[in-house]
């Protein structure tokens, strides 16, 4: 009876024992914290046109590939700011190496972001103006003249069997087969069906975006309007992926109706269905409310965000707007999306250089890669750096345009204004790799 107190006594010391105990293991700071990895460098690209030979040569001066074209920008983000195609000799090449970029840098914890440029949609929609016959060379094989022998007998069969459509056209469409055969060479067909949606390069190209944000920066091909500061980036790139998805669907649907061949390009599906339309009008072929109307809604391609001046394909305001007007509206831009920067390509830059304008706030890229086609021209990157510096990286050097880094860390647009002219840096001609361009760049602009 007289032990009890004792077992409580016991007991609570227990109690207070293993409570100090406790106390001292929450109170143990335990190991540090790894301080959060610095972000990799960003590297854009813009206008390719097909020219594969100066593309793997900036690839590899700003250490993204090595001789054998392989990734080996590591964590390094590659932004190419589209038009991919058209004018240069090689879209296969340029096309099938981007393809493994995209797999071989996210194995390497990298990223490659494709954007969409105006010749993309363009070859998607058919609008040929363009592509060379090199070009369609390049997807020519053994069997490319049978082909095209069939494709013309194909033809011929519409021609017949279409008379009434064919009266209304406003210009005649091929009449003998050696003028078809001109307009139609070898790998004709073959393009055709590769830019299709079920296309290897069709697929691929649809299943890109026209505008990105990466680390607060804006890349897109042609530019964001003023008047559309206030829509946002998904929903730019829903309404440009909507519409060839539209046109996919509205072509099927005319080929269905045997208005259409598949290989007809965008003039010859414009003017048939103009053609159609006025045909029905006059009686000549059997009324449909549900054709016109798709035909009606069809020929409003003018005013698709993807097709218009205006649009994120096509807009060129950046280059010609002039410093008091350009200055307000840029600010304006970045403010509306909370972004440092916006990196532009499509409007070639005199000279073969990158231009920064209205305080390094908007970046013009496109230096006119396709010196063949673009006089002066030359292939250029711009860089990123962790740090923020901003650098244009050209074969034989490479120029600091931002030194101090003006992106914000709370989403605000920047308001240093720095000169658009930069001091070069002088490199010596080899592969640097990715980092080293950032490291390298030191020297402030003039």
């Amino acid at each position: 009876m007289f032990r009890l107190p004792v077992c409580i006594s016991v007991r609570r010391a227990c109690m207070f024992f293993l409570l100090l105990m406790l106390s001292a293991v929450t109170a143990w700071p335990g190991p540090a914290k790894a301080p959060p990895e610095p972000r990799e460098s960003i590297i854009a690209i813009a206008d390719v046109h097909n020219d594969f030979d100066d593309f793997v040569a900036i690839l590899r001066r700003t250490g993204l590939i090595d001789q054998q074209n392989h990734w080996t920008g590591g964590k390094t983000t590659f932004v190419q700011v589209g038009d991919l195609l058209d004018r240069g000799p090689k879209p296969r090449e340029v096309m099938n190496l981007m393809m493994a970029l995209e797999k071989e840098s996210a194995q390497a914890g990298g990223r490659v972001v494709g954007l969409l440029g105006n010749h993309e949609v363009m070859n998607i929609m058919g609008d040929l103006r363009y592509v060379t016959p090199a070009n369609y060379a390049s997807f020519a094989d053994s069997n490319s003249e049978n082909r095209q022998k069939a494709a013309y007998e194909e033809y011929v069969k519409w021609r017949n069997s279409h008379a009434s459509v064919l009266a209304e056209l406003p210009h005649p469409m091929e009449l003998t087969e050696a003028e078809w055969m001109a307009r139609h060479p070898a790998g004709y067909v073959e393009q055709r069906e590769a830019f299709g949606p079920k296309g290897e390069y069709g697929h691929w190209l649809r299943g890109h975006s026209a505008v990105a944000e990466v680390e607060g920066i804006i890349f897109l091909h042609g530019g964001i309007h003023p008047d559309l500061g206030k829509t946002k980036i998904d929903a730019m790139n829903n309404r440009i992926r909507d519409e060839i998805k539209a046109f996919d669907d509205a072509k099927q649907y005319f080929q269905n109706e045997k208005l259409l061949l598949p290989f007809f390009n965008s003039l010859e599906i414009s003017n048939v269905l103009q053609a159609e339309v006025i045909a029905e009008l006059k009686s000549r072929v059997p009324a449909s409310n549900e054709r016109q109307t798709k035909i009606q809604e069809f020929l409003k391609q003018a005013d698709w965000f993807s097709l218009r001046v205006d649009g994120p394909l096509w807009f060129r305001g950046y280059d010609q707007w002039n410093d008091e007007e350009g200055g307000p509206k840029a600010n304006k831009l970045l403010q509306d999306y909370k972004a440092a920067h916006i990196v532009v390509g499509h409007t070639v830059q005199k000279g073969g250089r990158i231009r920064p304008r209205f305080g390094n706030k908007i970046f013009l890229i496109d230096t006119g890669m396709l010196s063949s086609y673009y006089a002066g021209g030359m292939p250029s990157a711009l860089e990123i750096c962790a740090d923020n510096r901003i650098i244009a990286v050209y074969l034989d050097q490479q120029v600091v345009l931002d030194p101090a880094g003006s992106a914000p860390q709370n989403g605000a647009s920047p308001q240093r204004v720095v000169p658009e002219d930069a001091h070069a840096v002088s490199e010596k001609s080899g592969v640097l790799p990715a980092d080293r361009i950032c490291s390298a760049a030191t020297a402030a602009p003039q």
